[in-house]
């Protein structure tokens, strides 16, 4: 099977006219950046869309480009195993993850989702699939993949680590009433992996407020000391975290699978926008519709027809701008932007994810040191080995500035940039060409660009994620 998505998929790339640009035949996606249509058909990834194989000896699984994690952890947790970083929402694709970031609770511990990647089939802009390693003839484009957005090829295949998971996840939910406090401590978790003298397996965050915020420590386990609970249907994650005991963490307990999609059924919190937390609503809502996926759905329809900004006119409010960003920022600066932030922009909750690049144990350095540069492996997206980043999260809308497109979005652009920090490049951005270059990659960028795409049959970094195109 998996050989003839990829037959169909070379077909749809010699079919697409010379000088064309090469995209994706793509309906969906995780993207929050408007694009432009292409008139031309696009590359047919609809034979590429599963789990190749597990195995549960070598703790490996071969997955094709575009299986989403949903259905990589509904294979692999019937061996005991999970993706060393899953995700939150379901329909984010392993080469969507590895191209495009992503982040979870494990990101303290386990890195981003490429850092466990063995190898990648990739198809490149001269139309041959050519598989990088972290140490073959194609290493440097193994190395310069990941944040490059489909602009230096497409994965059609990868082979990635697993690690042993547990039947169950026991939650401590930590309030704090101070941020310096929620980050004193998120640092030493992060640096002993444990918080009264428990083991800590998971760890992220929620800010409801200035001084109401909360750790989410998680533990594999397998008793549940408790029934498990379940916040598919008629009960909310997010709000489950909330307690008045500063002193006395609040428990949970989950299935190791409830946990992992815990943000997907209302979306983060997101699924507010659409009245699904109202308990009248939510009665009546039908379980299959509580998922990003169809919260998506709602989103596509908003802006083909600008359906939220009608409704503001109707009140006589302003357009919106949107604000639906990830940003990075080290920890040590965790508190100001987070100050800066709840002052400036009228947004909440807001999620704290930590991160650390994977270090080898023996050197604690990175991994994989064929890479150009170990001390920023990674080059367009450079983080620093032995440096611990926080993922700040925060996706809604403010009243648009008269005249100022974009202008909250460019205030926690150079905030962010101020910070020694990085955003990612799911949503809009407005950077210069030069800032752009000197944050995401800049001539390392360019040599891989000539490299592998040598015709320019896929769009450039900046062109894709800043112009939209």
């Amino acid at each position: 099977m998996h050989e003839q998505g990829v037959t169909r998929l070379l077909e749809s790339y010699r079919a697409i006219p010379p000088g064309a640009t090469v995209r994706l035949a793509k309906k969906t996606s995780n993207l929050f950046r408007r694009r432009e249509r292409n008139p031309h058909p696009g590359l047919d990834v609809s034979g590429l869309g599963g789990v190749i194989s597990v195995d549960p000896e070598s703790r490996t699984a071969q997955v094709a480009g575009m299986c989403t994690y949903e259905d990589l952890v509904a294979a692999t947790l019937p061996y005991g195993l999970a993706p060393l970083v899953v995700p939150q929402l379901k329909t984010i694709t392993l080469g969507g993850a590895v191209t495009g970031l992503g982040i979870e609770s494990t990101s303290f511990r386990n890195g981003l989702p490429h850092e466990s990647v063995l190898e990648i089939d990739i198809l490149t802009g001269s139309g041959e699939i050519i598989t990088a390693t972290p140490t073959n003839e194609y290493a440097d484009l193994f190395f310069g993949f990941p944040n490059s957005y489909g602009t230096l090829g497409y994965s059609v295949r990868l082979k990635i680590e697993l690690e042993p998971v547990k039947r169950y996840v026991a939650l401590r939910h930590v309030r704090f009433t101070d941020l310096a406090a929620l980050t004193e401590t998120m640092t030493a978790i992060v640096e002993t992996g444990a918080y009264a003298d428990e083991q800590v397996d998971y760890l992220d965050g929620v800010v409801f407020t200035a001084d109401e915020s909360y750790l989410i420590l998680g533990r594999q386990t397998d008793e549940a000391p408790t029934p498990p609970s379940d916040y598919t249907g008629e009960h909310i994650y997010y709000r489950s975290i909330q307690h008045d005991r500063a002193a006395t963490p609040k428990t949970d307990v989950l299935t190791i699978e409830d946990y992992l999609w815990r943000w997907d059924t209302d979306w983060f919190w997101c699924s507010r926008a659409f009245g699904t937390q109202n308990p009248t609503v939510r009665r009546f809502w039908p379980r299959r519709w509580l998922r990003s996926s169809f919260y998506w759905k709602l989103i596509a329809l908003d802006h083909r027809f600008s359906i939220g900004d009608r409704l503001n006119a109707r009140k006589g409010l302003p357009p919106s701008e949107r604000v639906v960003q990830d940003i990075e920022v080290p920890i040590e600066h965790t508190v100001e932007f987070v100050d800066w932030f709840l002052t400036n922009v009228p947004i909440e909750p807001i999620w704290l994810c930590p991160l650390r690049l994977r270090a080898d144990d023996a050197t604690g350095t990175a991994p994989r040191l064929k890479a150009a540069d170990p001390t920023r492996p990674w080059p367009l997206y450079p983080l620093e080995p032995n440096r611990t980043y926080v993922n700040v999260g925060f996706w809604s809308a403010v009243p648009i500035t008269p005249g100022q497109p974009g202008y909250t979005n460019r205030l926690i652009e150079q905030q962010v940039a101020t910070l020694d920090g990085h955003k990612s490049l799911y949503s809009e951005s407005f950077y210069s060409p030069d800032e752009f270059a000197e944050l995401y990659g800049g001539q390392r960028y360019e040599e891989l660009k000539s490299t592998y795409d040598p015709q320019s049959r896929f769009l450039n970094l900046y062109a894709k994620a800043v112009k939209s195109q």
